[in-house]
């Protein structure tokens, strides 16, 4: 029989459809449900390619015995991080505070009031490790609730209390600058591993939003460009990134970069795949080109999705030869495997080139494909050859599962980097496929509302709001789509979005908010200026913000930008790894940015140059006629020069003189 879930869009509250718990979805319902009981509320959080929040759903909601315990003495509710980050981010925090530690599946037990009085991650079946089974929580929490309800109330009281005063000091007043950079600048130094690159030590996450400022502080000073390229080639190499398929996995269980946990989100594949872009632009490296077009042609190979958005994730799980549901299953091999579909002298060739040994590095004698470099000088026929065996071999196995949800703000990551890296490289298909994406968001996910939806399945939008990360990265992906196609709709679309964050995000002394101040009421308003796996929606949306300012001269759009990046300032030198983004528009705000208007072709020389120059932050406008300016507004009054298509640099309200020939112009971009 099925529970409530059975009619949500979400695939991870899908696989628990069919449990014997009768789960509700978070709603008002459930916890009226809960109050006319009079019992607590179990809610659960996780994820659809979340490998534990698998495990305990087996192990313990699709226990007949476990779940007819809980529905007697709970009303439990379900929830899809990725669909309510709000709710999320409200209850891990609560969960941070009171065991160090948070993670999912996240448990959290709730008084019908909302409030969290009891916390966990995973449980296990039986007690071990020092850890109570899940039947033993269940059963302590509801002696707890039955018999000691006053200390119940008074820890839930406390704990709502104690988030309610973690009000943000948001740095006071003034924008990051020099001192805040260098200082900045100096921690990732300290952090950062010259071993084997990267910040830290392990679990090991690629740290794109890093890369990206370091990047841009390059362009601007011309240093610290080896923590970048060094970091980038490392992951390249190692088994974080897949050999055979391209694409990135979600980060690496060791320092070295070796094994990796195996789901592919694709907010990691859009940060990276722009990353590597613009790594490019910076040196020229042919590693960093093929990386960026293999990471694109991964996301549109395996996550786009019929209404060309671009699914969540897939699984690290999949089946293995025994029919065993397995972690890594699809991406490893064993030395055997490699003679099965190669032979023996082309199997020895692989197992020296990716790094496959008898011993494995892996599981079960398995090894993870990575480039330890040690092979030598190699064929590239040779190579290409067997990479293309093994690929297909590799297609014959069952596949991972895919979160099919379509996400906005990661589709809007999607977007900037497939619209950016078709224009380097010349792959019109790529931009093709950033412009039905954002089709489909405009189409789908704005609808008739005109306020975000926070995802879609098969084309049909889901029940949430979006949320400021959705509204920052979507902004964010339309201004490079506009950059890249000359299509002034892009810009509007991006003003429409980040003057609903002007009205509804916007808080005193310009902090941000992370839900709209219309939205649902939790027991404390989430606000995140800290960058997770994805630049943090107060950050994405003040590099949006401080873009369009420098597109349309809107002085309310870069006061707003300038506002939110006090932030940056108080916490750019304390924990430069978790404010990378924030930083890099520091480092477009310290540039200026510059605006840069192409009078001329769209595609052409002159647009070309524009979009590969390296100065942090650099917007584009480019097109022709007398049509144009009414498109951008930074081709009012650009006239050709000589009859030429003409380029046009302005920062900080002074202009250069404008040029028709591209390498002046990319002399100007710091090309």
């Amino acid at each position: 029989m099925a529970n409530r879930l059975a009619q949500t869009t979400s695939p991870y509250l899908l696989q628990h459809a069919d449990n014997p718990v009768d789960w509700w979805p978070w709603s008002p319902e459930a916890f009226e449900e809960a109050r006319k009981r009079d019992v607590p509320v179990l809610l659960s959080v996780g994820y659809a390619s979340c490998h534990w929040c698998h495990v305990m759903a087996h192990e313990s909601f699709e226990d007949e015995t476990v779940a007819a315990y809980l529905n007697a003495h709970f009303v439990p509710v379900k929830v899809d991080r990725e669909e309510r980050p709000d709710v999320d981010a409200v209850y891990m925090e609560a969960v941070q505070a009171a065991t160090g530690h948070g993670g999912w599946p996240m448990t959290v037990f709730l008084t019908p009031d909302a409030e969290p009085f009891y916390f966990g991650t995973y449980f296990p079946p039986e007690a071990r490790h020092g850890s109570p089974s899940f039947q033993q929580v269940l059963e302590g929490v509801t002696a707890a609730w039955t018999d000691r309800r006053d200390e119940v109330a008074e820890v839930a009281g406390r704990i709502v209390a104690d988030l309610a005063g973690r009000s943000l000091v948001h740095g006071g007043d003034g924008v990051p600058g020099e001192s805040e950079i260098a200082q900045a600048l100096l921690g990732l130094t300290r952090e950062y591993d010259e071993q084997h690159g990267g910040f830290g030590g392990a679990p090991k996450f690629p740290p794109a939003m890093v890369v990206e400022f370091l990047l841009r502080h390059y362009a601007r000073t011309e240093g610290a460009l080896q923590m970048a390229a060094d970091t980038c080639s490392a992951m390249a190499r190692g088994g974080i990134y897949d050999q055979l398929g391209g694409g990135f996995a979600r980060y690496s269980v060791d320092r070295e970069w070796v094994v990796p946990h195996f789901e592919k989100m694709l907010y990691d594949n859009a940060l990276l795949c722009r990353v590597y872009a613009h790594l490019w632009r910076t040196t020229g490296s042919d590693e960093a080109r093929r990386i960026a077009l293999e990471t694109a042609d991964f996301m549109v190979r395996e996550l786009r999705t019929a209404e060309g958005g671009f699914a969540s994730a897939l699984d690290a799980d999949s089946e293995d030869a025994d029919g065993r549901h397995v972690e890594g299953a699809f991406y490893v091999w064993t030395p055997e495997q490699l003679r099965e579909v190669l032979g023996e002298d082309d199997a020895a060739f692989a197992a020296a080139y990716f790094g496959v040994t008898e011993d494995g590095t892996f599981e079960e004698g398995a090894s993870v494909l990575r480039l330890p470099g040690d092979a030598g000088p190699v064929d590239a026929a040779r190579l290409a050859d067997v990479r293309a065996r093994l690929l297909a071999a590799r297609e014959e196995r069952p596949r991972p599962g895919r979160d099919d949800k379509v996400v906005a703000a990661w589709n809007g990551l999607a977007v900037a980097a497939l619209a950016e890296t078709g224009a380097y490289f010349d792959r019109p298909d790529l931009v093709e496929r950033a412009t039905e994406a954002a089709d489909l968001l405009v189409r789908v996910h704005l609808g008739e509302v005109a306020r975000l939806t926070r995802t879609s399945k098969d084309g049909r939008a889901g029940d949430n709001a979006g949320v400021l990360e959705d509204y920052g990265d979507v902004a964010e992906g339309f201004l490079a789509l506009a950059a890249v196609t000359g299509e002034g709709a892009w810009l509007e679309f991006a003003g429409f979005l980040l003057d609903i964050v002007l009205e509804q995000f916007t808080g005193e002394g310009g902090q941000l908010y992370d839900t709209a101040h219309d939205a649902e009421q939790l027991i404390r308003r989430p606000q995140d200026p800290t960058d997770s796996a994805t630049p943090s929606g107060w950050t994405a949306a003040a590099g949006a913000l401080l873009s369009y300012a420098a597109y349309t001269g809107s002085e309310a759009h870069r006061t707003a930008a300038e506002g939110a990046l006090g932030v940056v300032k108080a916490l750019g030198p304390r924990v430069p790894r978790f404010v990378g983004w924030g930083l890099a528009v520091a480092e477009a705000l310290l540039d200026g940015p510059r605006e840069v208007a192409v009078a001329g072709p769209v595609g052409g020389e002159l647009h070309r140059t524009a979009l590969l120059g390296r100065a942090p932050g650099a917007v584009v406008a480019a097109g022709e006629g007398p049509g144009a300016g009414a498109e951008f507004p930074l081709l009012v009054d650009r006239p050709l020069v000589g009859g030429e298509p003409t380029a046009y640099v302005c920062r900080h309200f002074v202009c250069d003189a404008p040029t028709t020939d591209a390498g002046e112009l990319a002399g100007k971009l710091g090309g």
